[in-house]
């Protein structure tokens, strides 16, 4: 379980998030408009940037986690793969998902390499292993990264916007990955999608005004989304099939 408690982020003299106090207990779906904060509060929860108040994981203040144990509590999954070594091979890039449970000065382990295989795999990837991620569709440069995360063997998996670059078919594959995903880790979805913040079905916090405000089904109906986004929508009939 997250807790935050008071929780504060600013850039400078800029206030972003004031005093959300909010129990993550299992998964959630974080939707607002753009600069609202959305991705402050889960960067925060990373430990990616300063914040006041606190943050417990599992009962844990996440200022007494080091990086390595941090590594291995909370995987961050952004939007696309922006820095990255043009000439790195999928294969070596989901590989450093291991990082945390790498020994100083030593190689990767067998168990490291077996374990970063079976996620090559299980995204459907291994006809691509040797490729750089240069050479990668944006979906394709997308599985990587949850490759690397699930390899990474975090409990709790972030996902920033996963679909804001993809086209349809692959908005739906990734979409797909997502709610499988849920079965094994805590999910926190970033999205501006509503079909799919629809489609994995995650208690919402809606970012407003600085505050989260949380939200079940009744988040979908159109007064509601209405009122939150000030303007009119049509029903949310479709979803991802």
């Amino acid at each position: 379980m997250i807790e935050l408690k008071s929780l504060s982020c600013s850039y400078g003299s800029n206030i972003i998030l004031q005093d959300i106090n909010m129990e993550i207990e299992s998964h959630l779906s974080i939707l607002g408009a753009n600069g609202s904060g959305k991705s402050t509060l889960v960067r925060a929860i990373c430990a990616l940037v300063s914040y006041g108040g606190e943050i417990y994981i599992d009962g844990v203040d996440a200022k007494e986690l080091s990086l390595l144990e941090m590594a291995k509590t909370i995987s961050y999954i952004p939007a696309k793969l922006e820095i990255y070594d043009s000439f790195i091979t999928v294969k070596d890039f989901v590989l450093l998902g291991r990082f945390a449970y790498k020994k100083n000065f030593f190689e990767y382990s067998h168990e490291d390499r077996v374990i970063a295989a079976q996620k090559i795999k299980l995204l459907g990837l291994e006809h691509l292993k040797e490729h750089t991620l240069a050479s990668l569709s944006s979906g394709e440069q997308q599985l990587s990264l949850i490759a690397a995360a699930l390899a990474q063997e975090s409990k709790i998996i972030i996902f920033d916007e996963p679909t804001a670059n993809l086209d349809p078919h692959n908005s739906k594959v990734i979409a797909h990955y997502i709610k499988k995903l849920k079965e094994t880790h805590q999910v926190i979805l970033i999205t501006h999608d509503l079909h799919l913040a629809c489609y994995i079905d995650n208690p919402i916090a809606f970012i407003k005004e600085k505050k989260a405000h949380l939200y079940g089904r009744d988040f979908f109906d159109d007064e509601v989304l209405k009122e939150l986004w000030g303007v009119e929508f049509f029903s949310l009939a479709v979803k991802y099939g």
